[in-house]
């Protein structure tokens, strides 16, 4: 019997490879489904099973195409009511995988067909529960996104259900079983989640807040307590998942179009296409086509895109280092953003190279910036860090207008002022910049290195209190 972790960083997610004797299983898939193939492939192994934990949000999991490509059957828990062929499977039922089995253990709460999958040895001892998004490690799923799809319920509702499933079916199983949460730190889909991927269920018993011994009504009030809004995308995702998508290769197929200068340029004025510059972010100050969102792939590349371009089916034309083109259309394509339509050929020193007009942005180091702070102390200064990064320490007299946010709060910026902004690192104060500045905002000055750089150089009064001038 082999187990095998395969996580993706940058969406903070788990998927599962299974095999035994022959046969394999794979949990909640990404998009791209060629890796899974090869596993199976090395092991002289057949997909057999192709398991979900419930309708995903966070990214468009590669059933469909897994399922198309191997044969393998697509498993749901009960009340899913997928599009397509699928295997609902019942409440206790066994799969039978090589020498192994896999109990479903339906635990509705995070969604109403979230489930579990509890495998046991050849021996039927319990061995691993892949709990989705109903348990992690240190947390429990959010139980408010469901209700973005399905009206009549509240998150209050599904909290309560959540709570009978940890109670009813989680908490009673052995303590020596291990937990594969479907996600980790850095995921949307919990508020506390821990940076370890995997743990004993009696460890989580012991340190996990939402299993502690308490009543319904504090349960609920516990985990709904602090829940920021989730990404915009989430609801499109969940549909992708349950009524289906497009066939990942002709994704690809699609948005590897090499394009040069001219025709890129073409299919940006006839389409109205956003052009992604995916290159770091320092690189990107130096010169890009104008008008260009800076994103870079060396990040949570995917979830931003999701974030802050709102409308999932926006044309995108693509700026990348070479060589990296087919990463960053595949990586749209985890979060179903699937309308790419082709990329810069030779990046942009061949749009350099053709004469074609570029922009720059200022970026600035921290001596400069504590200099020009010393000159004029009523300078602007703007922190693009989340609230709650802001409310732990910050630059004083600075203001705080979340990345996350910049949509609904782009009207508390004024074009007339001169801003100097940072993040924590310089990652998410570059995409700032760029989207303001595609909208006609040109006095926004980076601060390379942001907030860690300028608390290491000692150069700035630094507070430790939630500023008022605090937005979001």
């Amino acid at each position: 019997m082999k187990i095998e972790q395969i996580y993706t960083g940058c969406l903070a997610q788990g998927a599962y490879y299974i095999e035994s004797n022959g046969e394999a299983a794979i949990i909640d898939p990404l998009r791209e489904v060629q890796p899974y193939i090869a596993k199976a492939d090395k092991d002289s192994a057949k997909i057999k099973y192709v398991l979900e934990t419930h309708f995903h949000a966070d990214f468009v999991s590669g059933h469909l195409d897994l399922a198309q490509k191997t044969g393998g059957t697509i498993v749901f828990g009960p009340t899913a009511k997928p599009a397509f062929a699928a295997h609902v499977a019942e409440d206790g039922e066994t799969l039978t995988l090589g020498n192994i089995t896999i109990q479903v253990i339906h635990t509705p709460g995070h969604t109403m067909e979230s489930t579990c999958y509890l495998l046991k040895d050849r021996n039927g001892k319990d061995v691993a529960l892949f709990t989705g998004d109903t348990l992690f490690i240190g947390d429990v799923g959010r139980p408010d996104l469901a209700q973005k799809v399905v009206a009549d319920l509240t998150q209050d509702k599904l909290a309560s259900h959540l709570y009978d499933s940890l109670h009813n079916k989680i908490l009673p199983l052995a303590d020596d079983i291990i937990v594969y949460p479907a996600h980790g730190a850095g995921s949307a889909c919990g508020k506390n989640m821990s940076k370890e991927t995997t743990d004993t269920l009696g460890n989580q018993k012991r340190t996990n807040y939402a299993l502690q011994p308490m009543s319904k009504k504090d349960f609920i009030e516990q985990v709904l307590d602090g829940l920021m809004p989730p990404p915009a995308y989430f609801p499109e995702n969940v549909l992708m998942n349950i009524k289906g998508y497009e066939s990942i290769d002709n994704v690809l197929s699609k948005g590897l179009q090499a394009l040069s200068p001219a025709a890129f340029e073409a299919a940006a004025n006839e389409t109205g296409a956003i052009i992604l510059d995916t290159r770091e972010p320092q690189v990107f100050a130096k010169g890009f086509i104008p008008n260009s969102i800076n994103i870079g792939i060396d990040g949570n590349f995917a979830p931003w895109v999701g974030a802050l371009i709102p409308d999932i089916k926006q044309p995108l034309l693509i700026v990348a280092d070479k060589g990296r083109e087919e990463e960053v259309v595949t990586r749209l394509a985890r979060v179903g953003y699937d309308s790419a339509i082709g990329y810069l050929d030779g990046g942009i020193e061949a749009w350099n190279n053709a004469g074609h007009e570029t922009d720059n942005i200022t970026s600035i180091t921290t001596d400069e910036f504590a200099a020009i702070l010393e000159k004029d102390p009523n300078i602007n200064i703007l922190d693009v860090r989340k609230a709650s990064e802001h409310y732990s320490e910050h630059i004083i007299d600075s203001e705080n207008i979340a990345l996350d946010y910049i949509n609904d709060h782009i009207a508390d910026v004024s074009k007339n002022k001169t801003y100097y902004v940072h993040c924590a690192g310089g990652y998410r104060s570059m995409i700032f910049i760029s989207i303001l500045k595609a909208r006609g905002f040109d006095n926004l000055i980076d601060v390379k290195g942001g907030f860690k750089a300028i608390k290491e150089s000692g150069k700035f009064n630094i507070s430790d209190y939630v500023c008022p001038t605090t937005m979001l």
